[in-house]
């Protein structure tokens, strides 16, 4: 993407990505809007080739460690989530019962104004500050996994990861989570 640094070269290696929403706005905290993001990761991992490790979802931002299978490429696998994701969020502003609908909305609009390639609303940035993750160091693995699964913790939202049910930490504690993750560990 455009003035990220970050850039993935190696398309089908493992990934530590974040999705931030513009602006860092909580459009989040609404289940129906929480939902979008889990259907649309378990959607592409039984359709489109991505290999989801670990994940969660906080109320403006969404931690990922992924991969694209062979022969498919990350980038795309990324933007075409992101399109889908902001997209059907949005519908779901419009039309759905959200108390900061216009506040949300202009905001986007605003963000989206000052882009050509946008037509009505800016949803996501542009940056994924996707890092490659070496199979080589497991610790910078380990790493990422703590620090995906303790966003929640440290936000004060649960006291334990897997008390969370937004994220992949409930899986790595031997339960069943939101989105078919494949464990690292």
């Amino acid at each position: 993407m455009s003035g990220d640094r970050y850039v993935i070269r190696a398309q089908n290696d493992l990934h530590f990505v974040t999705f931030t929403v513009i602006d860092w706005m909580d459009v989040f905290t609404r289940t129906d809007h929480k939902l979008v993001i889990t259907d649309a990761l378990n959607y592409c991992i039984k359709h489109k080739g991505l290999e989801v490790f670990a994940w969660c979802l906080m109320t403006n931002h969404l931690h990922l460690i992924i991969r694209a299978k062979d022969g498919l490429l990350l980038s795309d696998l990324i933007r075409d989530f992101k399109r889908h994701t902001a997209k059907k969020t949005i519908e779901l502003i419009e039309t759905g019962n959200e108390s900061r609908k216009e506040w949300l909305l202009n905001r986007m609009q605003y963000r989206g104004s000052y882009l050509k390639r946008i037509e009505k609303y800016k949803f996501w940035e542009d940056s994924n500050h996707a890092v490659f993750l070496d199979p080589h160091k497991p610790e910078m693995i380990a790493q990422r996994l703590y620090y995906i699964h303790q966003n929640p913790v440290r936000a004060l939202i649960v006291d334990e990861a897997e008390s969370y049910i937004f994220s992949s930490a409930r899986d790595y504690a031997g339960e069943k989570g939101m989105v078919d993750v494949i464990l690292l560990l």
